[in-house]
């Protein structure tokens, strides 16, 4: 008995400690906000990870069936276009707001595992599936309110929900072809050559309303170069430890306490100067949070 509580208790500190080098990554794009734009983000965080995914492949080679390339690309891909509205998200609409987008996953991820998996949601699940659309638009829809230009910036950062319950269900059927570190790899290859690609349409074309998807180049300055090495860093320790705390047993339990991301993203977000969530907003996190922690503790292995 003691034995098992020490696992759980040992897979929750290691989500504590994903989570909270996730919030950093974030609190890391948030600090170079103004010196680097969120596509060039995305190129950085993903350079920096996929030297240490490359030499972990050489070191222990991967074992694995293959067969579903394109699912791989489409995971790749997907998963950087939601890197894209993520950080477009924090340099536009502030971390604690952006990461609570993000963490609705769940969401979307039942919606599309109900259709796709012709999974049935039971009563408790639907429950959850309207609690969190009903925080999202708690958070969403005030902000339909002050301008176009800010509705954009919450369908941008709302859409990383979507891609990211996409990502996640090719994630399922991936695992049992792939090895993880292949599956990963995906991703971060494509957050390299996908921002390239951006960065080269941003030399001869203005990015205007695609400002989320095209840029320009900028160069990093004095400090900045500090904190895209912590970013990327946070980034990779993030992913280590989260795949190490679903080693272990009661993986609701541990999905849950990932929601303490959003917990850590409003206390860096505050100190880095975004404005603390007012009460609307405070009501959807909080709505979300239940949604996300209900689908865990519901969630049967497959």
């Amino acid at each position: 008995m003691n034995i098992a509580s020490n696992r759980e208790n040992q897979g929750i500190f290691y989500m504590l400690i994903a989570s909270f080098s996730f919030a950093l990554t974030g609190a890391c794009a948030r600090y170079l906000r103004d010196d680097i734009n969120p596509v060039q983000l995305v190129f950085f965080r993903n350079l920096i990870g996929v030297g240490f995914i490359l030499y972990s492949m050489w070191k222990v080679p991967v074992v694995q069936i293959g067969g579903k390339p394109w699912v791989l690309l489409f995971r790749g891909v997907i998963g950087t276009l939601a890197l894209y509205s993520f950080f477009y998200g924090i340099s536009n609409i502030g971390l604690a707001i952006s990461i609570t987008y993000q963490q609705s996953y769940p969401v979307f991820l039942s919606l599309f595992a109900a259709w796709y998996f012709k999974e049935k949601l039971n009563v408790k699940e639907w429950v959850a599936v309207f609690l969190g659309f009903f925080g999202i638009c708690l958070i969403f829809i005030p902000s339909v309110d002050i301008s176009l230009l800010t509705t954009k910036h919450h369908l941008v950062g709302l859409s990383n929900a979507l891609m990211t319950g996409m990502a996640y269900l090719s994630i399922r059927e991936l695992s049992q072809f792939y090895d993880q570190r292949s599956i990963i790899l995906s991703f971060m290859a494509s957050g390299i050559v996908l921002p390239v690609f951006s960065m080269l349409l941003g030399q001869w074309m203005e990015p205007g309303h695609f400002d989320f998807l095209i840029s320009d180049i900028d160069i990093p300055i004095g400090l900045d170069y500090i904190v895209i090495l912590l970013m990327g860093l946070a980034a990779l320790i993030g992913q280590i430890y989260l795949t190490k705390a679903f080693s272990y047993q009661k993986t609701g339990v541990i999905a849950a306490v990932g929601y303490s991301n959003i917990v850590f993203s409003v206390i860096l977000g505050t100190f880095l100067g975004d404005a603390f969530p007012d009460a609307l907003s405070l009501s959807g996190i909080f709505l979300i949070i239940i949604c996300g922690v209900m689908i865990s503790f519901n969630t049967k292995p497959k």
